[in-house]
């Protein structure tokens, strides 16, 4: 079992994102302030393609980023740059994510759980 380290905003948890990366988690849904409207532009470490611009105004296009920023997250400023607590919560029931990032949010966040459809 991977060993847990806590950071002032984030846990790795024990699960992982994919092969070989453990799922970075937010202490506290309220630290994530990031955009709901508007475009965001991922960097290159969380999404690689050459178009990294998203309209969250269009549809499907909010849920594609908290999907991605989810599983590809390796620093803490990932999450609180690109997700909003609130908006997150909103989303999680239709998010499709990696079932360790799902895991280990959830775990953190039990909030999460009340909202998760049933398995």
């Amino acid at each position: 079992m991977p060993m847990v380290t806590v950071q002032t905003v984030t846990t790795r948890a024990p699960y992982q994102a994919r092969p070989g990366r453990d799922a970075l988690v937010a202490a506290d849904l309220a630290d994530l302030h990031g955009p709901t409207t508007g475009t965001v532009e991922l960097p290159l470490r969380l999404f690689w393609y050459p178009d990294r611009a998203f309209d969250l105004g269009e549809p499907g296009m909010l849920q594609w980023v908290y999907q991605t920023v989810l599983r590809e997250a390796t620093r803490p400023e990932d999450l609180t740059t690109y997700l909003d607590g609130d908006t997150l919560v909103a989303l999680w029931r239709d998010l499709f994510l990696p079932k360790g990032v799902r895991r280990a949010w959830e775990d953190q966040h039990p909030a999460l759980r009340a909202v998760a459809p049933a398995a």
